[in-house]
């Protein structure tokens, strides 16, 4: 099987991410780094073999490419998402596609017209545990699946710089636990949200929550529940429970090990969860990485699509506005086009 030559756009903490993944991946050769802070599209080319960039335009005018990574800021993603489809170019994207739903909407006509193979990065699908408890629910362990627990929280807020451009808690963060709930339940036909204030005042002011709780209802009735904070004491929280007719389904937390301590003041102490997303979820983003090599050289469907990355935006956006307004917000079903 031919190895992909794919560029990576954007070299800063998810882009080395990926380019640890990319670099170690049988299949794949890492041929451009591109990044406008070019002292640092050196530093992760020079490490992996590749050539570095600060421009994409340099990207696109190698014909030997057959994929790009996207992992640069959000307002980049439409513009190299359409260099790409102009080429004929396989793309893996970070979410969101954009903060902008019509801007997605009229990206999804060029792709439309292009046929690339894309695909969004929404790797917790690709988590052992969460994609564990998708396969059995399918295969009708538990029944008729009726309601779907997230819980997700950050150990701590990110920068204020950060929380400015973000685009709110629930198009940047939220937006991970919506497409989690599509991966169950598909058709949400309702979101009812609530933002709270309760530790973070440069959050306040930034016109942001700290702390959401959203609610989604299926077209079939289903219910989904999601809480979320920026900030967890004990580590990064994550986890899911399913429930249906006939049992339940659970993922907790990760620890680095399962050891537990006894002793005269505690018992079964044990480890404090994973720290952070990199950690949590490093299988999840190689398995991501296989799924999307086996698409392209394959030309199956690539899961999750561009239509996933923009339903995903449509229910954070609804989400968006419920906390605002107070009033539950009815969305069309599938891709809440």
């Amino acid at each position: 099987m031919k190895k992909l030559n794919v560029a990576l756009c954007g070299s800063g903490r998810i882009g080395r991410v990926h380019a640890a993944n990319i670099a170690a991946h049988p299949g794949i050769n890492l041929t451009w780094v591109a990044d406008p802070m070019t002292e640092s599209a050196e530093e992760v080319a020079t490490q992996y073999g590749a050539r570095p960039t600060g421009s994409t335009a340099d990207v696109f005018t190698d014909a030997s490419l057959d994929a790009v990574v996207i992992c640069s800021p959000t307002p980049t993603h439409v513009q190299l998402i359409e260099a790409a489809a102009a080429r004929g170019i396989a793309v893996l994207c970070e979410k969101p596609i954009d903060l902008d739903i019509e801007r997605v909407r009229s990206c999804r006509e060029t792709l439309a017209a292009a046929s690339i193979p894309l695909m969004m990065g929404f790797n917790r699908r690709f988590d052992p545990a969460f994609a564990a408890i998708h396969q059995r629910i399918t295969a009708g362990e538990i029944g008729r699946l009726e309601h779907l627990s997230i819980v997700s929280r950050d150990p701590a807020p990110a920068p204020a710089a950060y929380i400015a451009a973000s685009g709110g808690i629930f198009r940047d963060m939220t937006i991970h636990d919506l497409d989690m709930a599509r991966f169950f339940i598909r058709d949400i036909v309702e979101v009812t949200a609530h933002g709270a204030n309760v530790f973070s005042d440069y959050i306040a002011e930034a016109g942001d929550f700290d702390s959401a709780v959203v609610t989604l209802r299926g077209r079939n009735g289903e219910l989904v529940s999601i809480t979320n904070s920026r900030h967890s004491a004990y580590g990064y929280d994550q986890r899911l429970e399913a429930f249906g007719s006939g049992g339940m389904l659970r993922a907790d937390n990760i620890s680095p090990t399962t050891v537990r301590s006894f002793g005269s003041r505690t018992v079964e102490a044990a480890d404090p969860y994973e720290p952070f997303f990199l950690e949590r979820y490093a299988v999840a983003y190689r398995r991501e990485l296989d799924y999307f090599v086996e698409a392209v050289h394959t030309g199956s469907p690539c899961s999750p699509g561009f239509d996933d990355g923009m339903a995903a935006m449509v229910l954070a956006d609804a989400a968006a506005e419920s906390a605002a307004t107070g009033r539950t917000i009815t969305v069309k079903g599938a891709l809440q086009t």
